[in-house]
């Protein structure tokens, strides 16, 4: 269930917002709990301190010479005062006891009436005394302060605060507690959690909806590319994913696409060298085994042995070169072919190649130009290496030059770098065909026609040699006019004993 990218990002996302809620509502209901407790705990102590202080003056003025005489006559003017403190709560209650706990007056908010009448007062048939130890703290004690049920007095818990009356001779004459129940903080509490988790609840559906249709925009191309490669698994790499948009996924999409097309063109590749190494093997296979058969029955005249034994030898040295072609590349897939870099002279090389295809270059009659900036130029290379590049690059030249046309070899130095090219007149390279003359085992239709006697390796061997010495090969061609290969090479010093021989001379 949980393979799917969708149903993953889903899930991360339900946890981090049940999470939110929860933090949150945590958050909230501490933050409000904390504020409310010492927002009653300010109001209690006021009112306490308030009223304790106006009794104490008041008793202090009047005429009573009793506490509990002065409470009974002056009812009138305490209660009203009690009401006006707690004015601002509906919870809010105040008590006024005598010395020994006994309570006499209640006021405050409308709770107060569970406790005492409307007037507030407790009449003589009725009870309500602090506990003992309510009233033993209270002799002892500046003030008290608690969140309980005052020993058994409550019935649920209260946020108390209480503080003695004394006469100037500190004796304890009676005392003021404020309480408030803590239920309506959680009737409040309640009620924000409630409206925190519902909204909550709105704005995750809302999401939700939003992140669906965002994922399902992400994960549709993730489920072409899928469905893609494994046609391609399936041998059908014409199968392309749709692209749309310019977001990362889209890049991907479009690299996916880029990839498709380098694998259709590697199997295409793969299937002409095929067919292309089928051909080139059968078809002098087949002409060296029917000149063997026909000499050995005698349907040869003797005098013609010696020229089909020719076309024999030709033959082998055609099969000897694919096959050394392949072994090439072997060893360059392998990692087996080591580069011995040492100076050579690339100008005498390419006089040598040019030598080596004079009679080629006659049978054509074409025009050979050399150009160079100076008669010896060194580069710092494996010098058979290279050679079979310039050899592959200037033999491919004359192969596909037109009767009469230009042939030009040309050796300029460019910093610390030299460029060689080799230029020739001929059909030159179609535009299409251009980004893929170095594949391996690559031959135009154009070529395959004109070249007998090759596969297509000769130039992605070239590339991998070039490549191999960190340096670059290019080709420029305008098709039915020209082409021109270009590499370049390490310039270097000349050999010590060469340039004392130079210098001889």
């Amino acid at each position: 269930m949980f393979k799917s990218i969708f149903v993953k990002y889903i899930s991360a996302f339900m946890l981090v917002n049940i999470l939110s809620i929860f933090l949150s509502t945590s958050i909230i209901t501490s933050l409000v709990t904390v504020y409310d407790s010492n927002d009653k705990d300010r109001a209690l102590r006021n009112i306490t301190y308030e009223s304790a202080r106006f009794m104490v003056e008041d008793y202090t003025h009047s005429s009573e010479t009793s506490f509990n005489d002065y409470l009974n006559n002056s009812v009138s003017r305490i209660l009203p005062i009690l009401d006006a403190m707690a004015i601002n709560s509906d919870t809010f209650v105040v008590f006024v006891s005598d010395g020994e706990g006994n309570i006499k007056l209640v006021g405050g908010s409308d709770y107060s009436k569970q406790f005492a009448g409307d007037d507030g007062i407790i009449s003589d048939g009725e009870s309500l005394v602090y506990p003992e130890s309510v009233v033993s703290e209270l002799h002892s004690s500046a003030e008290i302060t608690r969140h309980d049920t005052l020993d058994g007095f409550f019935g649920e818990k209260h946020l108390v605060y209480m503080r003695p009356i004394a006469t100037n001779e500190g004796k304890v004459v009676g005392s003021v507690m404020t309480c408030s129940m803590s239920s309506n903080i959680d009737d409040l509490l309640e009620a924000m959690i409630k409206t925190i988790v519902m909204s909550t609840l709105w704005l995750m559906l809302a999401a939700l909806i939003a992140v669906y249709f965002i994922t399902e925009r992400l994960v549709s191309p993730l489920r072409a590319m899928s469905r893609a490669a494994k046609a391609f698994a399936g041998g059908q790499f014409d199968v392309r994913v749709q692209v749309s948009g310019n977001d990362e996924v889209a890049e991907l999409a479009d690299a996916f696409n880029n990839m498709a097309n380098s694998l259709q063109h590697s199997e295409e590749t793969r299937r002409l060298f095929l067919a292309n190494v089928s051909h080139d093997l059968r078809t002098p296979m087949t002409t060296i085994s029917g000149f063997i058969d026909s000499i050995l029955d005698g349907a040869i005249p003797q005098d013609k042995v010696p020229h089909y034994l020719g076309v024999i030898a030709s033959e082998v040295r055609r099969l000897s070169r694919l096959v050394s072609s392949l072994l090439d590349i072997t060893k360059i897939q392998a990692g087996e072919r080591k580069f011995n870099k040492a100076p050579f002279d690339i100008c005498e090389m390419a006089r040598e190649i040019i030598i080596s295809s004079e009679q080629r270059l006659e049978e054509k009659r074409l025009n050979v130009e050399f150009d160079a900036d100076r008669d010896n130029m060194y580069v710092s290379a494996d010098h058979d290496a290279i050679h079979q590049v310039l050899y592959n690059l200037c033999d491919n030249a004359i192969k596909f030059s037109k009767e009469e046309g230009n042939y030009v070899i040309s050796i300029k130095e460019i910093g610390q770098k030299v460029e060689i090219s080799v230029y020739n007149e001929g059909d030159g390279i179609t535009e299409a065909d251009l980004p893929y003359v170095f594949d391996r085992f690559y031959k135009s239709d154009k070529s395959r026609g004109l070249d007998k006697t090759g596969v297509g390796l000769g130039l992605y061997i070239s590339r991998t040699i070039i490549e191999a010495h960190n340096e670059k090969i290019k080709v420029e061609s305008e098709y039915g006019k020209w082409c021109r290969f270009t590499f370049t090479m390490t310039k270097a010093n000349p050999p010590k004993n060469t340039a004392n021989g130079d210098n001889q001379k």
